[in-house]
């Protein structure tokens, strides 16, 4: 674990430019492509490594194993008013959100607000990104999701075996002339994919974040990718108030869309798959009228106005951290572990993409 980890430094464009081929190798379409790219790259921009170009090789194998739909089709299993529920049929969950979150915002523009379900879609990606696009468009919105993964990896409070997933919630609160407020947060204290960086990278993971099987602590990324029985868990964060939150996403998620939760003879041997429940909110219409901006504004100023702690150089909002990192990262490129992009290469090769190909994509 104490090597030095070697990068790749990859302009963002050229970034985009390999995973659209990729995705190019496996049939997709360019608009899938095109999606899918952006929104893995943007994970990268904003140091959500976990969610960014290493998803490839486990969607390359859901893929391969008939367990995502390349070119896939959401369907509209709902509709009654303000309520929508969108089924993904297994496609590519960066195309199923980015089209439900504009039917909803399509609906909420309309009637004022939209209580969307997403169900059955593969990895909806980074969850900030959809309460950014809300967010664009001058919606509020909040964001609760479940997963199903074949396996489970978080434990509830004061237990040791595992019992959901890594469960995130976001929303997103617009702001008039400036950024907007973007809150992303998995329930647990590090996503599962911040798990995976560690591993590739040949580092631990933070202290206190995780169990062994016996319910030791352990900094071991491998644990958690160890067989049935042996392998560990991550804690919540926040003890039972994170315990507590991640029980409602997957209430919320995976019950009341129908997507389902994780209990046994109802998640194992899944394919990646997520369900969401998303509230989009017309901001005018619940009372504020055209001062929820102003009043919104004036909180935040209010908020990041607090004198900063010693060695704090300033107090940050929500979403302010990652536009912070994308503007670093647009400048000097991405960094991407070399394990990591030999993963991406390896997946490649095995759906035909030659590395050599992938490489001179990425302008390596």
């Amino acid at each position: 674990m104490a090597e030095t980890t070697r990068y790749h430094r990859i302009a963002p464009a050229d970034l985009k430019r390999a995973i659209m081929r990729v995705f190019q190798q496996v049939g997709s379409n360019e608009r899938e492509q095109q999606l899918t790219a952006d929104h893995l790259v943007a994970a990268n921009l904003t140091g959500h490594d976990s969610h960014g170009v290493g998803m490839i090789p486990a969607y390359l194998q859901a893929w391969r194993e008939k367990k995502l739909t390349i070119n896939g089709k959401h369907t509209v299993a709902v509709d009654s008013g303000p309520i929508l529920t969108v089924d993904g049929g297994l496609g590519l969950g960066q195309v199923i959100a980015y089209d439900a979150m504009n039917l909803a915002m399509e609906r909420a523009k309309h009637v004022g607000v939209c209580i969307l379900g997403i169900r059955n879609a593969h990895h909806t990606g980074r969850i900030g990104h959809w309460a950014e696009q809300c967010a664009t468009g001058g919606f509020v919105s909040m964001h609760y999701v479940a997963g199903f993964a074949g396996v489970t990896s978080v434990a509830p409070f004061g237990g040791r075996e595992t019992r959901f997933q890594t469960n995130p919630y976001s929303a997103g609160f617009p702001l008039p002339g400036r950024p907007p407020i973007i809150l992303d947060f998995a329930t647990s204290k590090i996503a599962m994919g911040k798990v995976r960086v560690a591993l590739n990278k040949r580092e631990q993971v933070p202290e206190n974040t995780m169990i062994d099987a016996e319910g030791r602590p352990t900094r071991d990324p491998a644990t958690m990718y160890a067989p049935p029985g042996k392998r560990g868990a991550l804690f919540a964060f926040g003890e039972h108030k994170g315990s507590g939150l991640a029980m409602i996403c997957e209430l919320f998620a995976g019950a009341l869309t129908g997507g389902g939760t994780t209990y046994p003879g109802n998640y194992e041997n899944r394919p990646i798959m997520n369900s969401m429940l998303s509230i989009v909110v017309e901001p005018s219409r619940l009372g504020g009228g055209d001062k929820v901006g102003s009043e919104a504004t004036r909180f935040v100023d209010w908020v990041k106005s607090s004198k900063p702690l010693p060695g704090v150089d300033e107090v940050l909002v929500a979403g302010e951290p990652e536009r912070k990192r994308r503007a670093e990262r647009e400048r000097d490129g991405i960094p991407v572990d070399v394990n990591t992009w030999n993963g991406v290469a390896e997946a490649a090769e095995a759906a035909g993409l030659k590395r050599a190909e992938l490489d001179k994509a990425a302008g390596l």
